[in-house]
C-alpha cells in the first residue's frame, strides 16, 4: 500500500515536470531556474538581448495598476529575453529571465 501511493504521487507530478521546455548547448543544458551567469557559460553570449519593464498586476486579480502609481510607489518586474539561433534550419530559442533567473524557454520560428 505504501508503494502504491509512492507510486501515485509520482505519477500525478509527471505532467508538471513534462511541461518545463530546456536548452541544448555546447557547455551543458539549460533550465528553468539557472541564473544568468549559468547561461552564459553554457551558452554564450545570445545572438539579440531585449530588456523591458513588465507591467505589475494586483495582487491575486488580472487588474493592472495605473500607470502614475505603478510608477510612483510599485517597481516594475525587469524582464529580459535572450534570443539564440542555435544553428541553420533548427528554430530560434527565447530565453525569458526575471531577476536573472531563467522563467521560461520558448521554440519558435519566430521570436515571441
Amino acid at each position: 500500500m505504501k508503494f502504491l501511493s509512492l507510486g501515485l504521487a509520482v505519477a500525478l507530478g509527471l505532467p508538471c515536470l513534462a511541461s518545463a521546455e530546456s536548452l541544448r548547448c555546447a557547455g551543458g543544458i539549460v533550465s528553468e531556474g539557472d541564473t544568468r551567469l549559468s547561461v552564459i557559460y553554457k551558452c554564450g553570449e545570445p545572438m539579440l538581448v531585449d530588456s523591458f519593464c513588465a507591467p505589475v498586476y494586483y495582487g491575486g486579480t488580472l487588474q493592472i495598476v495605473p500607470s502614475p502609481f505603478a510608477e510612483a510607489y510599485v517597481p516594475c518586474q525587469a524582464i529580459q529575453e535572450w534570443l539564440y539561433e542555435r544553428a541553420p534550419g533548427e528554430l530560434l530559442v527565447t530565453v525569458r529571465m526575471r531577476w536573472g533567473i531563467v522563467q521560461s524557454i520558448k521554440y519558435g520560428r519566430d521570436p515571441h
